[in-house]
């Protein structure tokens, strides 16, 4: 395992399928960690359930505050994860720290039932690695498996997207499930604070965030985790 080396993942989902509206990952839940766990010295890789491209929902950019932006242009970031993303099969999981999981709705429809994500989430905990979401993200965890058969998060203390916020985002009849039901359903112990506030909750190495204002909070979260 490498100690600083973290693998985000990514959405390849385009629309919704209810309607035809776009969406994808949202830029600055991706960014924002990237951010922090670069300027401590970790190295980011980027994979998502196909591979390949990753679109960004484009209300994700009216959000981008100057230095989201300045990622977004940039060619290396245009090219590791939004052009030639990792697919699952070119992943070594033994060689991360934690597997971040960002959100933006595009997650819902891909994270869930990716089955090559699992594995690579099951080998990084396995390890001592660290499991860490934004928001939807927190659908890549819904349905990882220990190896006894149990849902990892059941139990422990996490957070995402709440009920209240997909209603306020004016999404809840074009999401195919609720992350906060869901997570609950699974038996995990479902944090929250009013909605649109940063926030994270640590369980020993499961750390989440709850809404696109939290990855600079899982960052953080995850740097004093890991410290030492």
């Amino acid at each position: 395992m490498n100690k600083k080396k973290i693998l985000v993942v990514l959405t390849n989902t385009t629309q919704f399928q209810v309607k035809p509206e776009a969406t994808g990952l949202w830029l600055g839940e991706a960014t924002e960690f990237v951010m922090d766990m670069q300027a401590a010295g970790y190295t980011v890789d980027y994979v998502s359930p196909r591979g390949g491209y990753v679109p960004i929902d484009p209300r994700s950019l009216k959000y981008a505050d100057a230095q989201a932006m300045a990622m977004y242009r940039d060619p290396n970031f245009q090219k590791r994860a939004l052009t030639a993303s990792l697919a699952p099969d070119q992943v070594h999981a033994e060689n991360y720290l934690a597997i971040y999981y960002t959100g933006g709705h595009g997650v819902m429809f891909d994270f869930p039932d990716s089955h090559p994500l699992q594995e690579i989430s099951r080998t990084i905990y396995r390890q001592g690695g660290y499991l860490t979401s934004v928001c939807h993200g927190i659908a890549g965890l819904l349905n990882l498996q220990d190896d006894a058969g149990q849902y990892l998060i059941a139990g422990k203390h996490i957070t995402g997207f709440t009920t209240t916020e997909e209603i306020l985002s004016n999404k809840r009849r074009l999401v195919p499930f609720l992350n906060e039901k869901a997570a609950q359903e699974r038996g995990a112990i479902f944090q929250k604070v009013r909605a649109f506030k940063p926030y994270a909750v640590t369980d020993n190495r499961i750390i989440t965030g709850q809404n696109p204002w939290s990855p600079h909070a899982v960052a953080q979260a995850l740097l004093s985790a890991t410290a030492g």
